[in-house]
């Protein structure tokens, strides 16, 4: 992802452990929100304080105990039922290291 706000680019490709990323959108955000950078860059064009606060990042632990798409489904459910319906964009990751820890989902929130 290229940052137009100050020319950076950040290279997440060696991310270690990412099994699935997604974009959950409101019904109001423009679809072209889906792609990844449009969204950072429409929120950094959006705020104009040096000191705003451009998102909210959460991470959870998802139950191990679930297979693959069941951790989907509840992660999907969880953040349109208490982020999306509150009118927010989510950027999700589901990862998996592989080091005995649980799967966590990390999500970044833009909106109210």
């Amino acid at each position: 992802m290229t940052n137009e706000w100050d020319g950076l680019t950040h290279d997440y490709t060696r991310k270690r452990g990412v099994v699935h990323s997604e974009i959950i959108l409101p019904s109001h955000a423009p679809p072209e929100f889906q792609d990844r950078n449009t969204l950072w860059n429409s929120v950094e064009m959006v705020e104009k304080t040096r000191d705003a606060q451009l998102a909210r990042e959460i991470e959870i632990s998802l139950p191990v105990e679930l297979n693959r798409e069941e951790q989907l489904q509840l992660a999907r459910s969880f953040i349109r039922d208490t982020f999306v319906a509150a009118g927010m964009c989510a950027d999700f990751s589901i990862h998996d290291k592989k080091d005995g820890n649980p799967t966590s989902m990390s999500c970044s929130l833009s909106g109210r």
